[in-house]
């Protein structure tokens, strides 16, 4: 599937933003170990949801999706049972990384694997944590990448990981090492990045009953042997989400408001206000959200995105918007771990449209730019297929861009939202 996109002189409207991705994929692996009924509000009905639902029942945990609003999980109260067959991440990462630590409390074997993207994500650090705690992981390709096999029981101990990747220890290992059978601790090596991430998980697994503490980020103490007790989990709008709809907002000088967006949620792109705020734009909590007012006057800006590595495709659209001053993003070594390597990937399409940037491993700098319609190559990664939407509604002539089903992965309903918004984007049901 295409989008097709046209410059647009103006937004405006209301919409209600969808569930967080990261609370959906939290609360299911929680609910799956849990004693008793788990119940999710608020769900993202996305792609990973599903990956990862299917994995954790061939674990042995039950669902019941037949409310769209509220889905149930009648958990294991972590005694999973073996898989039948091989766990299909498909394009999750964090149920990729979260089942692979599952599956390490088994004693037994199984097999985990995913699409081409998963099969060249980085899981070494992971897989050695692993193996420090008791289990066996191996990587089919001895390559420390999926496919891995993976024999428990996890019994705790300690390991030593690299911080630019939380993924490779939150949710997954921190919430099983919980359930191993003696305590646990983890060192972190360099600078802890994406801690909103790790605070979210620490906090829902609280709501559960575990506990974990840390110290400053960089060492983290886990008791085993607890139990995960059944939780009502209500899952916040994603702000990593809106920050698609609110900068398209920004840059087309517009006014919108967007719901489900609570200002006290873990999420690290709370940020987005500050930013748009410090861009120029006028952005203000209203009852249940935010109000966006663009600005035909951005300025670039220093953004430190540790916490915040998802937010890159996004926020260098917005550098691009800007009038005055370039825009330079920090602390972005994270996004080069997920399904692309988001850094470089949407500074070569952006590229393509008359975008003007610098990179080096840790940094992007993005400097005013006059874009203009091409092609798109959306790398089968959800957010550049998103951002460069986003950049189309003010590049002059018209934006191809492929992969657009990805959307998928993180916001079914992006493309309903920017129509309702007055974005002119059409779907093209073609190969």
């Amino acid at each position: 599937m295409k989008f097709l996109v046209n410059k647009t002189v103006k937004l405006g409207g209301v919409i209600s933003i969808s569930g967080n991705k990261s609370g959906t994929a939290r609360a299911l692996l929680l609910g799956a170990l849990g004693d008793g009924v788990t119940s999710i509000k608020n769900p993202l009905h996305n792609i990973d949801s599903y990956s990862i639902i299917g994995m954790l029942e061939q674990l042995g945990a039950k669902f019941d999706l037949s409310d769209d609003t509220l889905w149930k999980i009648y958990g294991t109260g972590g005694k999973l049972t073996q898989p039948k067959n091989v766990l299909n991440a498909e394009n999750s990462g964090t149920g990729f990384y979260s089942c692979t630590a599952l599956a390490s409390l088994l004693n037994g074997m199984s097999v985990i694997t995913g699409d081409y993207q998963i099969c060249y994500r980085p899981a070494k650090p992971m897989i050695d944590a692993l193996n420090s705690m008791g289990a066996k992981v191996v990587s089919t390709r001895d390559n420390g990448l999926a496919p891995l096999i993976i024999q428990g029981p996890l019994t705790g101990g300690s390991a030593t990981m690299p911080g630019h990747n939380s993924q490779w220890f939150s949710p997954g290992i921190l919430v099983c090492a919980s359930l191993a059978l003696n305590d646990s601790e983890i060192t972190i090596e360099g600078e802890p990045l994406e801690k909103p991430y790790i605070d979210m998980t620490i906090g829902m697994m609280k709501e559960a009953g575990l506990h974990v503490s840390h110290d400053n980020y960089k060492k983290y103490h886990i008791t085993g042997r607890q139990k995960v007790k059944a939780t009502d989990f209500v899952i916040p709008g994603d702000w990593g989400s809106s920050g698609y709809p609110t900068i398209a907002t920004a840059i087309t000088n517009s006014t919108a408001e967007f719901l489900n967006l609570d200002k006290n949620t873990y999420a690290g792109e709370k940020a987005y206000v500050d930013i748009l705020n410090k861009a120029g734009c006028k952005v203000e909590y209203i009852d249940g959200g935010i109000r966006v007012k663009g600005s035909d006057r951005l300025v670039g800006q220093t953004i430190d995105c540790s916490g915040t590595p998802d937010a890159v495709p996004a926020l260098a659209v917005l550098g691009c918007a800007c009038k005055e001053g370039k825009t330079v993003l920090t602390n972005i070594k994270a996004s080069r771990l997920k399904e692309t390597d988001r850094t470089h990937i949407i500074k070569e399409e952006l590229e393509k449209m008359g975008g003007i940037f610098e990179e080096d491993e840790n940094s992007l700098t993005i400097y005013p730019s006059k874009l203009h319609g091409t092609f798109i190559d959306g790398h089968h990664d959800h957010r550049i297929v998103m951002a460069t939407s986003v950049a189309a509604l003010i590049a002059e002539g018209p934006t191809i861009i492929d992969n657009a089903e990805f959307v998928g992965v993180s916001y079914p309903e992006f493309y309903e939202h920017m129509k309702k918004l007055g974005a002119k984007i059409q779907r093209l049901d073609i190969v």
